[in-house]
């Protein structure tokens, strides 16, 4: 009989060596289902997903204990071609995608359309030629259904991360014979209106009869989008439940086993009279998908400045430029010392460290322990954790070891210890790593680029935090750009709103959602400072 569900997984349980990842997990999907699997980084979501795919790393250390099923049939897949085999899809949170190809490319990779030549009909398929037409009109196809207007020629090498997500999410679309997709943190990196066209995907996608499972922090997407829900924590399932008998206060909590505070209003201070502590002219930003066109602002010393905007429209321009990540002029100054946007590194000299939304692509030596991507900026740049020893700088392991086994208790990086290597870690961890490094620079100015992009609940609110108690104890002045308003609004005394790589308006966060709203929309209020480039 044909079973009710697509994927059943059944008293899972996984372990690596001592340590116990997952305890008696089991899920269920039904087709046509959107299901959500919630909980903090670090609570077993990406070993689950592993199980499922068959990744190699699951079966090299022992395998797991459990069953799983795909439309009522047994399976133990040992490699992702079987997942894919058998009609399952993943797109990831951190891009599969493979920089130097074309969109389109990248969308038929590995399922190229191909055309019948004299050579292939006398020697066998291989010689058979690509049918370019087909494949790009397929991929046009795929763009469209989620509205994506990007030429499908368009090269990956230098997109916007947000960019990148949808060319994930094309490329499962454009996959015949799917049952079962996994959306893992897919709006992690798009703004809210382009989160709600995902989920507007999403849905037709599951009307077709497809299953989804739907991973994301954004809880407030998983009573918008999903039906229902199964959390985890600490690799144990901690409910299974249809989500209109849920509410995001009990997820957040039974996510995390404590009560969390609703993010609310960033309390207004004034900076009149204080020194400034960033000041931009004219900054224009040859940064591909995310260009500035003459950008003007000041940030005054000790406060949270936040930058938003949607995909695409320079906001993260902005922090690439100062940092000297893409070609950029005009005048840049922090503390009154200019920038020498044309040599890199210049920034770090004067006191200014940077997380990058690009966190694998930039911020972080995947293949290197956790104290060395700590460590690695300043001791490149301050000579700091060596100790001299005649004409020879070594080293010091063990300043730069406990320095790091802070970091991680400080920061709360869920690892095997501080050799771990980063590339292991899930995106969240990772994301701590990058701020760990930043802050290991002693910065004066800070900026952050998307510093909760796959963060869960709790570790975002640890993070908020922690940069509003260093404004505080130690004066450190903050950039933040992020794509979620509500965040901006709950941590910034200013929020710059940026369209086509201009500053449309410089809000308060008490502003009305009206006026977000307007300034989202591209749409300046009448005020003259605004009109003049948003100068404060």
């Amino acid at each position: 009989m044909q079973s009710e569900y697509v994927l059943e997984l059944s008293n899972i349980r996984k372990a690596y060596g001592e340590n116990v990842v997952l305890n008696g997990v089991s899920l269920a999907v039904k087709p046509g289902e959107i299901h959500a699997l919630l909980g903090e980084n670090g609570a077993g979501k990406s070993t689950l997903m592993n199980i499922l795919f068959g990744m190699t790393m699951i079966h090299e250390t022992g395998g797991y204990e459990g069953t799983v099923k795909i439309s009522g049939e047994e399976v133990s897949f040992t490699s992702p071609n079987d997942a894919l085999s058998a009609g399952i899809g993943m797109v990831h949170q951190e891009f599969m995608l493979i920089p130097g190809f074309t969109i389109t490319e990248n969308i038929k990779l590995g399922r190229e359309d191909t055309l019948p030549t004299v050579l292939s009909h006398l020697f066998g398929k291989s010689l058979e030629r690509l049918d370019h037409a087909k494949m790009d009109s397929d991929a046009r196809k795929s763009l469209d259904a989620i509205g994506m207007g990007i030429e499908e020629h368009t090269r990956i090498m230098g997109l916007p991360v947000g960019y990148m997500q949808f060319v994930e999410i094309a490329r499962e679309i454009d996959k015949l014979g799917i049952k079962l997709l996994v959306f893992d943190e897919p709006t992690a990196v798009l703004t809210e209106s382009e989160a709600s066209q995902l989920l507007d995907v999403m849905k037709s996608i599951a009307d077709k009869g497809i299953a989804i499972i739907f991973i994301s922090h954004r809880l407030s997407e998983i009573m918008t989008a999903a039906h229902g829900m199964t959390v985890l924590r600490d690799g144990e399932l901690v409910a299974t439940k249809p989500v209109v008998e849920t509410s995001v206060t009990e997820i957040a909590e039974l996510m995390v086993g404590r009560s969390i505070d609703n993010l609310g209003i960033a309390q207004e201070e004034t900076f009149a009279g204080k020194p400034v502590a960033l000041s931009i002219r004219d900054l224009h930003v040859d940064m591909p998908g995310e260009a500035v066109r003459g950008v003007t602002f000041d940030v005054h010393e000790g406060e949270i400045f936040g930058i938003g905007g949607m995909a695409g429209q320079g906001k993260v321009g902005v922090a690439n430029g100062i940092s000297g990540l893409f070609p950029a002029d005009g005048s840049v100054e922090v503390f009154g010392e200019r920038l020498d946007l044309l040599k890199l590194g210049d920034a770090l000299d004067k006191g200014l460290a940077f997380v990058s939304e690009d966190r694998r692509g930039v911020g972080l030596l995947l293949e290197e322990s956790i104290a060395h991507n700590i460590m690695f900026r300043v001791m490149a740049t301050r000579q700091d954790f060596l100790s001299s020893f005649g004409f020879a700088k070594l080293l010091d392991a063990g300043k730069m070891n406990k320095h790091a086994q802070d970091m991680v208790e400080l920061l709360d990086i869920r690892c095997h210890g501080y050799r771990q290597k980063v590339g292991t870690l899930s995106g969240g961890n990772q994301q701590k790593v990058c701020l760990a490094a930043a802050l290991t620079m002693k910065p004066r100015l800070l900026i952050v680029s998307e510093p909760t992009r796959g963060i869960d609940i709790g570790a975002k609110e640890l993070i908020l935090n922690y940069l509003t108690k260093l404004r505080k104890e130690e004066g450190l002045t903050v950039i933040m750009i992020s794509s979620e308003l509500a965040e901006l609004r709950s941590l910034c005394d200013r929020v710059a709103i940026v369209s086509d790589g201009k500053i449309v308006s410089i809000l308060s966060p008490n502003a009305s959602d009206a006026e977000y709203g307007l300034a989202m929309s591209a749409i300046a209020p009448a005020d003259p400072d605004n009109e003049k480039g948003g100068v404060q």
